[in-house]
């Protein structure tokens, strides 16, 4: 459990040091919510669209399942490539910075299969299109979820904990917020471009890991609590 005085030191280095927390946190908190969205789009389009029964449009989540189930298998190569960034001299590991590299990937599979399920979710498209922009859309989700958790472990270190407490907080709120306003944002713009807008907005976060990922180091050095010793 963590104690007061970490939080509050925690919260120190938020007003000291936002970056780490506070971008982290906005992005994968945006990420979780419009994950929680497809359970209101997913019906909208295969049951009110096209007409499918609740139990047969329930298999249309099969492809962010598959996604997801993609990148756990392919982990182990994901940390050959993580392993084959330069060491840090003062660790023999490899930065924190090398994990954001793996966040970046899983950034861009996120907004291109939500694009590419915004452009194939008409009636007019079969439904095999939607259902496999599912893959790289679960498989983006995954990586967000698990490897920015890994950032802020590796930055953070003894204070991992109060950073994935916040991460956790933002994604919460994010998860309960974004649904609520899933059937007015689908019946306004229409299927087609409220997907459009959740992936444009999604490809516009990808600059935060790419930051990271260059220019992240940099970043740890200014900060009091969580600069390399």
């Amino acid at each position: 459990m963590v104690g007061a005085s970490t939080l509050v030191t925690y919260s120190v280095d938020l007003i000291d040091h936002p970056p780490c927390s506070i971008f982290w946190d906005l992005y994968v908190g945006f990420v979780y919510g419009v994950l929680y969205l497809c359970f209101v789009a997913y019906p909208i389009v295969f049951q009110q669209e096209r007409g499918w029964e609740p139990g047969l449009a329930g298999l249309a989540f099969l492809g962010i399942g598959t996604g997801s189930l993609i990148t756990i298998c392919t982990e182990p190569l994901i940390r050959k490539v993580i392993e084959a960034h330069k060491k840090d001299p003062k660790t023999g590991k490899p930065p924190p910075e090398a994990v954001a590299s793996v966040v970046c990937v899983g950034g861009f599979l996120l907004a291109s299969g939500q694009l590419w399920f915004a452009w194939t979710c008409q009636p007019s498209v079969h439904w095999i299109a939607p259902i496999l922009a599912g893959i790289p859309f679960g498989a983006g989700n995954t990586i967000v979820f698990i490897y920015s958790g890994n950032y802020l472990i590796q930055a953070y270190k003894d204070y991992a904990a109060s950073a994935l407490a916040g991460n956790a907080l933002a994604r919460s709120v994010m998860g309960a917020v974004l649904p609520l306003a899933g059937a007015r944002l689908y019946s306004t713009l229409g299927s087609q471009w409220a997907g459009t807008l959740l992936g444009l907005l999604e490809a516009l976060f990808i600059p935060i890991p790419v930051v990271f990922y260059f220019y992240g180091h940099r970043l740890r050095k200014r900060s009091s609590m969580i600069k390399d010793d």
